[in-house]
């Protein structure tokens, strides 16, 4: 990573930090564009430059894994399973990520305080499955069916995935949300496992 890269990837931390510290302090509601720029020391312009809204620089993650699924390349021609293989590859190794580059526990314990966050990762979980299903039908890598069952398979596993890491969490028990990534991913490979007639 460039000195460039590196300045821009604490610019985003800071603005993810500051946002998470008015939500704890003043609540999502009077957390705004504006207070999380001052509080950083940057225009409401520069904010813009990294996120798109308050809600992405709370929860920045969800966003960077939609360009991480639409961005990857895969040839023409590859087969569905493979292609599903692959998308799940790229959530492993985001989950990593974000667990060495954001503030995934802070997070965690706000959204089981404040059930709008968990809304906020809801509504940006269908534009992941929204956008990722039609980056496949546009590539004219799977069929439109094909092409919703992956993103939404891809988006699910992500989601039981937090959701678990999230009651352990509540639970008090440490936890790693990418073993319990692993876990969701072998679970689903298992219930896919039985086949069409559920034999």
């Amino acid at each position: 990573m460039g000195i460039r890269d590196q300045r821009k990837a604490e610019t985003s931390r800071k603005i993810q930090a500051a946002a998470l510290d008015i939500v704890e302090e003043l609540g999502l509601e009077a957390t705004t564009v504006a207070r999380i720029a001052q509080q950083v020391g940057i225009s409401d312009r520069t904010f813009f430059r990294y996120f798109d809204s308050k809600e992405s620089a709370i929860v920045p993650g969800q966003g960077e894994l939609v360009t991480a699924l639409v961005e990857l390349e895969i040839a023409k021609g590859t087969t569905a399973s493979s292609i599903f293989q692959s998308l799940l590859q790229v959530c492993r190794e985001h989950f990593s990520a974000e667990i060495e580059q954001h503030e995934f526990r802070r997070v965690t314990r706000l959204m089981l305080t404040d059930p709008k966050l968990l809304l906020i990762a809801t509504r940006r979980e269908q534009e992941l499955v929204v956008e990722l299903s039609q980056s496949l039908i546009a590539r004219g890598l799977a069929t439109p069916m094909q092409a919703l069952l992956i993103s939404e398979i891809v988006a699910s596993t992500w989601r039981v995935a937090w959701q678990c890491f999230t009651q352990a969490e509540k639970a008090g028990t440490t936890a790693v949300p990418s073993e319990f990534f692993e876990r969701a991913v072998a679970e689903m490979l298992q219930i896919f496992d039985m086949g069409p007639s559920g034999s």
